[in-house]
């Protein structure tokens, strides 16, 4: 499946290692966009987030990168750097246009080669690839992307990355592209598992099918935390994040677009049950990229819904690979 950005001067694409079970995501703005960031996980992995403060005097970034392969993902940077100079876009000082590309990572090392990571090179493909239609799936970023783990790989479901869009009256137009690799299940429109932990890996041969999980096994790891007499023991280490890029063609000010990025975080909330673990990187990034008039409180209320929208595509959309289940099938 493929979504439409739908906001003027955005663009992504995608650099997939399916055979590794890595990727990364880019999302290009490469005119400059006014942005911030809200982090919420206990566990984040960034670069260059400092410059999305407030209070930061840099008032423009030109491309946001989501990636896989932990801290190590954070090389792919250096290739959307190097594209937006060669194609002379960047933060103008005296003697260089210097291209700003703050970046994010989830951990995904236990699902493919935890040795071959996104570098510099993917970063790089990704951002030729961009355009305004962008896969979604289990692509990119959401290649490695996994779910529900509080029982350790026996009992993961496939995540992976998803876009939604809300379109506001006065024609502004606000889109979430997030990838899901979540501690906790993802929670479908009625609260109900969607997917997440399960109980047994029951049905997961040959990657799994749109039926392979039932609603017995689930686990609902809210459900099981709350019934712990300990700290719960993680039947392996375990990483996680989900990670969102807001993009809107409404104007805003730094300021604004921190707070749309923290009024965004209850569309992880409403999605994701539970979230913002001690073990989760959650973030949302907030691109302001348009000239429309702007209203925070109907921005962050449509940032909410386009974000819950977009982690559930993401995991209706995701691709299971062997002993791994995804809604979409192997």
């Amino acid at each position: 499946m493929t979504a439409h950005i739908g906001v003027a001067g955005v663009t992504a694409g995608h650099a997939t290692n399916q055979e590794a079970g890595t990727g990364c995501t880019v999302i290009l703005a490469p005119r400059g966009a006014v942005a911030s960031l809200d982090v919420r996980g206990g566990a984040p992995g960034t670069r260059e987030t400092d410059i999305l403060s407030p209070f930061s005097t840099v008032g423009e970034i030109h491309a946001v990168l989501l990636t896989g392969g932990s801290a190590f993902g954070l090389a792919a940077a250096d290739g959307v750097v190097a594209f937006l100079e060669e194609r002379g876009h960047g933060y103008r000082t005296p003697f260089s246009l210097v291209p700003l590309v703050p970046a994010a990572v989830i951990y995904d090392l236990g699902v493919g080669h935890p040795h071959v990571r996104p570098r510099a090179e993917d970063g790089y493909q990704a951002a030729a690839a961009a355009t305004a239609v962008i896969e979604e799936g289990s692509v990119g970023v959401g290649t490695g992307a996994t779910v529900g783990k509080i029982l350790g790989d026996g009992g993961w479901m496939k995540g992976g990355f998803g876009v939604a869009s809300v379109c506001l009256p006065a024609g502004v137009t606000v889109t979430a592209l997030t990838v899901v690799n979540a501690f906790g299940d993802v929670l479908a429109e009625d609260g109900t598992v969607l997917a997440g932990a399960r109980r047994s890996a029951a049905g997961s041969e040959a990657g799994g099918g749109p039926r392979a999980v039932s609603a017995d096994q689930f686990l609902d790891t809210h459900s099981y935390l709350l019934q712990l007499e300990e700290h719960p023991r993680f039947a392996t280490a375990v990483e996680h994040t989900t990670l969102s890029v807001v993009v809107t063609d409404a104007k805003l000010d730094k300021t604004q677009c921190a707070q749309v990025a923290r009024m965004a975080h209850d569309g992880l909330a409403r999605a994701i049950a539970p979230v913002h673990t001690p073990v989760d990187g959650d973030a949302v990034f907030v691109l302001s990229a348009g000239t429309h008039g702007s209203n925070v409180f109907q921005l962050g209320a449509a940032a909410a819904d386009a974000v819950a929208a977009s982690i559930r595509r993401a995991v209706r959309l995701a691709r299971g690979r062997v002993g791994l289940p995804g809604l979409a099938g192997p």
